[in-house]
């Protein structure tokens, strides 16, 4: 994305790993980041969403011959600490990006020589993939608020409190950041890194001439095991204040404070189940903090649950931006190959349609959808 990044990459990838500079793009830092926003999501990273085969939605576009795609491509954003992971025609979620990591963790140096993940922790909005493989694997997971000072207390458990030793450590956050205690902050080469060193081991004993087991291969027996999580966000920028708040009082004063036992379930069957507004106590410090997010919990008809949280943020002059995550839990395997607008359209029209978004908004579309 003409970011910091670029430097890392070529002495990482080319100088250690010895790729050819050619599998290397945007890699040359620009002060304007090349006229470019530097997000590395599908909007923003559209180039190398094209190149992997991908239309912006993340599905795979059918025009293209899966044989003249890369196996893996990533992106960092301008100071290079998010990622965008990207197998040949099909793009790998943040929040599957960390599940995965924590499920293959033998195949990652750093963890393997230590011994194993002993904590691993994710954003609030982040979906709950990662909770089900450290559940079953084992190792103490947690949810905190969005920021990587939440991360950093865990940690720093062992060595600033005295506390439980969490380390070696993985963490993430809805927004493409992922990372290791190896830091204190995101690392978007560190995850293009994990990446690779996953696909190396999957790959161990595939002889000669034989098709290489790609990053969808990896993903989709993931899912087989663990279910799938559909997930998305969407973002309505520069919504007028007063509204976006109006859309949060109606979510607070309706639902989280309300009955939701009398709502019933919509056409698709989809019912709403019940409403928190988030609040985490630091299991390091004890430190509180409150009206992090909203949750509307929804149930499916198959009994699978489903989630929709909403945030706020910049709620000033210029107006605010309403971000409003979708996930929905699938564990029958025959539906895991949906695209995730299709699988979260249902869900996100009940969800839109109990917070009055059109109406208190005037936005029938969000701005971007990630």
């Amino acid at each position: 994305m003409h970011g910091a990044g670029g430097e890392f990459a070529k002495r990482v990838l080319v100088e250690e790993l010895g790729l050819p500079q050619s599998s290397l793009m945007r890699c040359n830092p620009l002060p304007d980041f090349g006229k470019c926003h530097p997000d590395p999501n599908l909007t923003y990273a559209s180039e190398l969403v094209k190149k992997m085969g991908l239309i912006p939605d993340g599905s795979a576009d059918p025009s293209v011959d899966p044989s003249t795609i890369p196996a893996l491509g990533a992106a960092n954003d301008g100071d290079g600490d998010r990622n965008l992971i990207a197998g040949a025609g099909f793009f790998v979620t943040p929040s599957d990006s960390m599940a995965l990591i924590c499920d293959n963790w033998e195949a990652i140096p750093q963890f393997a020589s230590s011994g194993g993940l002993k904590g691993v922790a994710r954003s609030m909005p982040s979906s709950a993939a990662l909770d089900v493989v450290a559940k079953s694997r084992g190792i103490p997971y947690f949810v905190t608020p969005t920021g990587w000072k939440f991360f950093g207390n865990l940690m720093s458990s062992k060595e600033s409190f005295d506390g439980v030793d969490y380390t070696p450590f993985l963490c993430g956050e809805e927004s493409f950041g992922t990372g290791s205690d190896h830091v204190r902050e995101k690392d978007g080469l560190w995850a293009v890194l994990a990446w690779m060193s996953i696909l190396s081991k999957a790959n161990e004993g595939v002889a000669a001439g034989e098709p290489l087991v790609g990053v969808k291969d990896i993903v989709t027996k993931h899912w087989a095991k663990y279910g799938r999580h559909f997930y998305c966000r969407y973002d309505y920028e520069g919504v007028d204040s007063d509204a976006a708040n109006q859309v949060m009082d109606i979510i607070r004063n309706s639902f989280v404070n309300g009955d939701t036992s009398t709502i019933e379930a919509g056409e698709s069957g989809i019912k709403l189940v019940d409403a928190v507004e988030f609040s985490y106590t630091d299991p390091v410090d004890g430190s509180k903090t409150s009206k992090q997010g909203l949750i509307l919990n929804f149930q499916f008809p198959s009994g699978d649950p489903a989630r929709v949280v909403f945030r706020l943020s910049g709620t000033g002059s210029a107006g605010a931006t309403i971000r409003m995550y979708l996930e929905r839990y699938e564990k029958d395997s025959s539906k895991h190959d949906m695209s995730a607008p299709a699988a979260l359209k249902d869900l996100a029209e009940e969800a839109l349609k109990l917070v009055q978004m059109e109406k208190t908004t005037g936005r029938e579309v969000p701005t971007v959808i990630t």
